[in-house]
């Protein structure tokens, strides 16, 4: 008897180590920089990215950039030794570059589902999805159209949503990027202001339904983590202290003011790039999926970069190594880093 009952003691022992000890999953989010297949749709203002085009974007500056994708993605997948299992992306032509990407050797393996809806965007670039389908259980997914009341017929990138479930615990994910500071930063706030407030609609309403579902909202933002769009409209808050029933908390957020940032521009850093998650990740009951830290990591939020995706010369020394400067192929990554967190139980 006491033996079986040391064997069972042993066998629980061990139940709960595995539990304590399991692999944190990433979350990631990266703009692609301009991922456009080679051939013209004349629906939309693509020419520069064709064989005749300015760029003279041909299959194997095509190949090249997916080649390099694939590096910058199977190298986070490094850190964990675990393939993201969510992957919002932004400033992809179609679903059809999404399926050369996944089909790379080295991301072959994830057998990445895509979540992709074409979207109104002048040039014909959206946000999408790639998902685990051994972990994340797909349950529906829409794009929604941005609104921008002051310009009802403002063609810019959908919104993308999925929603599921993660070992039975209910997940709803937003992906955007958000309207570019064309004009000026303040001439052209109010559209960014539209994102962030029907972002914190969405949220809410998903809340209001089943408060249990935990919400990742993330994208370009073309703000930075300390902008009012980002800390007021949407209500990102950046200290886990200060966080209440349903808010948002922003990873970046303090990311940013020691210094950090996912892109450069006139010798200054800008953080663009975020993934926010409502305080129901954060705060999250025993035995549920919550937001953890990276081994050895100082932010709850992490930004992805190794020297080979870092200007190493010239004008743009220390910039992200990106496809172009100006019409010049730079055989780069992107003008971005990628950003991610992690979640485990």
């Amino acid at each position: 008897m006491k033996k079986l009952l040391l064997l069972l003691s042993v066998v629980l022992f061990a139940a709960t180590t595995v539990v304590a000890q399991q692999k944190p999953y990433a979350v990631a989010f990266y703009n692609l920089e301009n991922l456009f297949d080679i051939y013209d749709d004349p629906e939309t203002h693509d020419e520069e990215f064709t064989p005749e085009g300015v760029k003279q974007w041909n299959e194997v500056k095509y190949q090249k950039k997916l080649s390099n994708l694939e590096r910058v993605l199977f190298d986070i997948s490094a850190i964990q030794r675990e393939y993201p299992i969510v992957i919002g992306v932004s400033e992809i032509e179609n679903r059809s570059v999404l399926e050369d990407l996944v089909m790379q050797p080295k991301l072959r393996g994830a057998n990445y589902r895509i979540c992709h809806f074409d979207s109104p965007d002048a040039r014909g670039v959206d946000c999408a999805f790639l998902y685990r389908a051994d972990v994340f259980k797909l349950e529906g997914a829409d794009n929604i159209k941005l609104v921008v009341e002051e310009l009802p017929d403002f063609r810019t990138r959908d919104l993308v949503v999925m929603w599921g479930t993660i070992d039975d615990e209910p997940f709803y994910f937003l992906v955007s990027h958000w309207p570019s500071r064309l004009g000026g930063k303040e001439a052209s706030a109010f559209k960014r202001e539209a994102c962030a407030k029907q972002i914190r609609e969405i949220k809410d309403s998903v809340l209001r339904e089943n408060p249990a579902t935990k919400v990742i909202v993330m994208g370009d933002f073309n703000d930075d983590a300390t902008d009012s769009s980002i800390v007021e409209t949407m209500g990102a808050k950046g200290k886990i202290k200060d966080l209440e029933t349903g808010d948002f908390f922003n990873p970046f957020n303090q990311m940013l003011r020691a210094g950090l940032g996912t892109l450069a521009y006139q010798d200054a850093w800008n953080l663009f790039d975020n993934i926010c998650v409502t305080e129901n990740l954060v705060n999250a009951s025993n035995g549920e999926y919550h937001l953890v830290k990276g081994k050895g990591m100082k932010y709850w939020g992490n930004i992805f970069s190794r020297p080979y995706m870092i200007q190493q010369e010239g004008q743009y020394k220390g910039y992200p190594l990106r496809t172009f400067v100006t019409n010049n192929f730079q055989n780069g990554f992107s003008d971005h880093f990628p950003v991610y967190i992690y979640i485990s139980k």
